[in-house]
């Protein structure tokens, strides 16, 4: 079961003028606890006027030995109007305490030999520098191939720490960077690196066929965009893992049908259970919180897969998903804040 914990701040390091990178200190109790596979992510919470703040935020450290680790870091930008990230880049110092949930997500690499590709934007670097290095590192047979979208040299969030993969994994580390409002002296001509682009900039790049697995990560319309040029170079999609960050106005994923009017939702959290009925218009998770404060969830968006839950019996309609796999709801699974009745009862278990 996902926990929060307080830990406390061991550093704070400004990436870029709108992004930081925090390095969070585990104490030895709790190292277990924290154990994390490359690509996992934290939710941080705070209290703002009275109301509870959660915000995730991708790991950018390498994942720790069994022991777990002493220290963990993440990357923040900055959102405009964002109440955490605000706080993490203008309030935030060494030594103060932060709630911290336990590791969670499904954006991961298990290291293992072969050829590994990202295209990410922006931020979406974050998860991904977790997954390039763990997987170098542990993987003499591994290679990868990076492929990132930033608007500027001056915008790159760990733009140091990329080039220091790339010195040290100089024959196993492809590195392309292309950069949409600032033209380079060398590499890539300068634009965004969308659907057409792609197509015609991915077979010169890496041999697809040879790819084990390919890593999206970042906006909306970047990860749909590589996606659709992906599947029509003739991806399979079981090899292509997906984290979308931000969602601006990306349509609702599934269909409309109404909720159903008297419906109770059965749920099954750390080996209890319990069943309560639905209010009209609240989400399945909006139920089990006003019941179990304890139910895990972060970004109520659809976006981080925090609060993904089993569903056992009755049905649902999610509005978005924008985090589980195809695969994952094949076998039953939904996004709990995203789900609502379509039948009078209907039974989760946020513990499978």
């Amino acid at each position: 079961m996902a926990r929060f914990h307080p830990l406390q701040v061991a550093a704070v390091d400004r990436l870029t003028d709108d992004s930081v990178a925090l390095t969070l200190t585990v104490p030895p109790e709790l190292r277990a606890e924290y154990r994390h596979a490359p690509g996992q992510h934290l939710a941080l919470r705070r209290r703002v006027d009275g109301t509870e703040v959660r915000r995730t935020y991708s790991i950018c450290s390498p994942a720790p030995d069994a022991e777990g680790p002493d220290r963990l870091r993440v990357g923040v930008r900055l959102v405009e109007g964002g109440a955490f990230s605000t706080y993490a880049l203008k309030e935030i110092g060494i030594g103060d305490e932060l709630e911290v949930m336990t590791p969670a997500g499904r954006f991961t690499l298990d290291p293992a030999p072969g050829l590994y590709a990202a295209i990410v934007g922006g931020s979406g670097i974050t998860p991904v520098l977790s997954i390039v290095s763990t997987l170098l590192a542990r993987e003499p047979e591994a290679r990868f191939c990076l492929i990132r979208g930033d608007r500027t040299a001056a915008s790159t969030m760990f733009l140091e720490e990329v080039a220091d993969l790339k010195d040290r994994y100089p024959q196993r580390l492809q590195l392309v960077t292309v950069l949409s409002r600032e033209e380079q002296q060398a590499g890539l001509p300068s634009g965004r690196l969308d659907e057409g682009r792609l197509t015609e900039l991915l077979p010169r790049l890496v041999p697809l066929g040879e790819v084990a697995g390919w890593f999206l990560c970042g906006p909306y319309g970047l990860v749909q965009g590589a996606e659709r040029a992906l599947r029509g170079l003739g991806v399979d999609r079981a090899r292509i893992h997906e984290e979308i960050f931000h969602v601006d106005s990306g349509p609702a994923a599934s269909g409309t049908a109404p909720a159903a009017a008297h419906s109770t939702v059965t749920a099954r959290l750390d080996g209890r259970g319990g069943t309560w009925p639905v209010q009209e218009g609240e989400s399945l998770l909006e139920t089990v919180l006003r019941n179990r404060p304890d139910a895990p969830y972060a970004c109520k968006g659809g976006v981080c897969g925090t609060c993904r839950a089993f569903l056992v019996s009755g049905e649902v309609r999610m509005d978005r998903n924008f985090a589980l796999e195809q695969e994952e709801t094949d076998a039953g699974y939904v996004l709990a804040c995203q789900s609502h009745p379509l039948t009078e009862q209907v039974e989760l278990d946020f513990d499978r």
